[in-house]
């Protein structure tokens, strides 16, 4: 199976949410494969636990905004590795640190990675 274009609409969306409050290191995965409750992870860097918090915030309010319901939201107190999910997409936003150490990318390695579409940014 592969994620279904509703799916990777909403992804595209999310993406550009934490891209623009600097979220870092965006990988999506098509995890349609392995797991039946959902299409797509996108993984994202937050530097410090406030970034963390303010990507995941701008993720949800953005989604929200666009009629996509939140249905599940966990580790936003801590800052730590903040989950979202929203059914077809579930968004994981670590600090750097909790990234590296849980290593979802390496876990999901089989899984095909979802191309993303961000605006680029200019060097600064």
């Amino acid at each position: 199976m592969t994620a279904t274009a509703h799916a990777r609409e909403v992804l595209q969306i999310a993406a550009r949410a934490a891209d623009s409050k600097g979220g870092e290191d965006l990988v999506a995965l098509d995890v349609s494969g392995p797991l039946p409750l959902t299409d797509v992870f996108l993984l994202v860097t937050g530097r410090v636990e406030r970034n963390v918090v303010a990507i995941a915030g701008e993720v949800e309010d953005q989604l929200n905004e666009a009629g996509v319901k939140t249905l599940r939201r966990e580790g936003k107190s801590e800052g730590r590795w903040v989950l979202l999910d929203f059914g077809d997409l579930v968004v994981h936003v670590f600090h750097e640190e909790d990234r590296m150490y849980y290593a979802l990318e390496r876990l999901w390695k089989d899984c095909p990675v979802v191309p993303l579409e961000l605006p680029v940014h200019a060097a600064e």
